[in-house]
């Protein structure tokens, strides 16, 4: 259970503000996915896998979450307790997401290709009460990292191990102390949500930054309802259904995955790996677009083989989002017919400014566009980007991080430099914060370098973002090798990470080397420089 003591105290102005704008309300993220999926019973719920298909409707998956509900409330699962989920875009994910809300739990998504590494992290960090995994998926054995996992874990105040609830897409035997996923959705469905409060936690989503471990992202109930609201207001409507491609135990994969459709009475599409020759085929095959998000899903579709004519009357349109978004890719996207805009947030803070089709082309190809309803920035004089709004967080699981980014008066430093022109447009220059940003996933530059460092051969390393035309960015490590030490190789490199339990989307991408590292007169490594560098072929890769 998480203590409310994590919760920031909002500034009083702000909160009276919220309230009468009508940004703040008293919907939660239970009350809001019932009355939503109660509105569109009959709608498609379709999981797209190779290993766990499923097909249904939004009323066989509230009727799931309902009897999952119901039992885990027989054994005292309620408000403030933590729901962890680690599952592929499988519909046991959703059905695990609204089941935890509609009780009032605290619903902890982690991203499915997260390693033993961050998973312990966040276990320890949350203490669940409720756990639910795959059996296997991909190149990870979930049963045997958890089994490690959970019995490393101090079961916490309560005394108890979580509940191990497993969605099977094998055959494999489960070990002792976890339960069968089926089992759970069976029964009598929860008929009356009980009463929460509206300011409680309601989710906490870890993302990559600074620091060596994964940062714990607290959102109320009313910070989540609004920025559902947020997004709905900044993204156009129309167009098919869209494809949920993005982890739904990334933040914005869960948003857009199991919230966004709810607002607009739409199927829901969820595909659990992404594969752009497959997402082309069911684009054509069952009417399915693909909306945006990191410029990769749509670059990854464009320059498939198979993109044609077909495809590209299935994107009408498309909101790129979550990590850089090269102007070369804006221009390639209007030349097609597909309009395209851009926006700006992070998980802290989800929608601070976006375009909206309405604006002018200029504007939405170079700039992140204007403060959305409720939200208000400023720049310091270093340009640092300073938020406030109704759907930023409340705070950190670790509570010592909460005060390091925000002031007396709200505003949220958001580590990001900025320019705002004279309409009001803002545009993102550069990260104060050492963070990676490869295909939207946060990556810590410091995790990486610790990691690295482990190798006989390497003296020192700096972890930088390297500019990639798919992913946006890639980690790209310069090392300082030992006298006489022979450079490791790329393979090398990525065979030591793994065998650290290092997850595969942190390792870098690109190898550089150099004799010694630019400094600032105290010894700390420029990182600029070493950026710029790169940029300019000046420091070419050598693996």
């Amino acid at each position: 259970m998480i203590d409310a003591s994590l919760a920031r105290q909002v500034p009083a102005e702000l909160e009276d503000l919220y309230l009468a704008g009508g940004e703040w309300t008293d919907d939660t993220l239970g009350s809001l996915s019932a009355a939503g999926l109660a509105a569109m019973p009959d709608a498609a719920f379709n999981v797209h896998s190779a290993v766990n298909p499923w097909r249904g409707t939004c009323g066989d998956v509230d009727r799931a979450a309902r009897c999952l509900a119901a039992n885990l409330a027989a054994r005292g699962i309620g408000a403030g307790d933590i729901v962890l989920f680690q599952l592929p875009n499988w519909v046991e994910a959703a059905i695990g997401f609204y089941a935890a809300a509609y009780l009032g739990a605290i619903v902890v998504p982690v991203v499915h290709f997260y390693g033993p590494k961050e998973v312990a992290y966040i276990v320890e960090a949350t203490s669940p009460a409720v756990v639910v995994t795959p059996d296997a998926f991909g190149y990870l054995d979930y049963l045997e990292n958890y089994q490690s996992i959970l019995a490393d874990h101090d079961a916490g105040p309560s005394g108890s191990e979580p509940l191990w609830l497993v969605a099977r897409a094998g055959d494999a035997p489960l070990p002792a102390g976890a339960m069968s996923f089926a089992e759970m959705i069976e029964g009598d469905p929860l008929a009356d949500l009980p009463d929460t409060d509206p300011t409680s936690p309601s989710i906490i989503a870890f993302t990559s930054g600074t620091t060596r471990d994964p940062k714990g992202v607290v959102h109320s109930h009313r910070t989540i309802c609004n920025e559902i609201r947020q997004l709905d207001y900044m993204f156009p409507h129309g167009g098919p259904p869209p494809i949920t491609g993005a982890p739904v135990g990334h933040f914005i994969g869960m948003v857009n995955g199991f919230l966004m459709p709810l607002m607009r009475d739409r199927p829901v599409n969820l595909l659990d790996v992404w594969d752009p020759g497959e997402v082309l085929r069911l684009m054509v095959e069952e009417n399915l677009g693909v909306a945006g998000g990191a410029t990769f899903f749509i670059t990854s579709l464009l320059d498939h083989p198979d993109f044609d004519e077909r495809h590209l009357k299935q994107i009408p349109f498309s909101g790129l989002g979550g990590s850089s978004v090269p102007y070369a890719v804006m221009e390639r996207l209007e030349s097609m017919g597909i309009d395209a805009f851009r926006s700006y947030g992070s998980t802290e803070h989800p929608s601070v400014t976006g375009c909206l089709l309405s604006d002018p082309w200029e504007k939405r190809a170079h700039t992140d566009g204007r403060v959305l309803p409720g939200v208000e920035i400023q720049l310091t004089e270093d340009g640092e980007i300073l938020s406030r709004g109704p759907d930023c967080f409340i705070g950190y699981v670790d509570r010592e991080l909460t005060p390091t980014v925000f002031d007396d008066e709200g505003w949220y430093h958001t580590g990001d430099v900025g320019v705002l022109d004279d309409d009001g447009y803002l545009t993102i220059t550069d990260r104060i914060a050492d963070v990676i940003i490869r295909g939207g996933e946060n990556l810590s530059a410091v995790e990486i370098e610790e990691s690295m460092i482990t190798l006989d051969s390497v003296a020192e390393v700096a972890v930088v973002a390297a500019p990639d035309e798919r992913m946006g960015e890639h980690a790209a490590a310069i090392v300082r090798l030992h006298e006489g030490a022979e450079a490791p190789t790329l393979a090398e490199v990525r065979e030591h990470l793994g065998s650290i339990g290092l997850a595969k989307q942190k390792w870098p991408e690109s190898l550089h080397s150099v004799d010694e590292f630019p400094r600032t007169p105290s010894g700390k490594v420029q990182k600029f420089k070493l950026r710029q560098s790169i940029r300019d072929d000046e420091l070419p890769a050598y693996d």
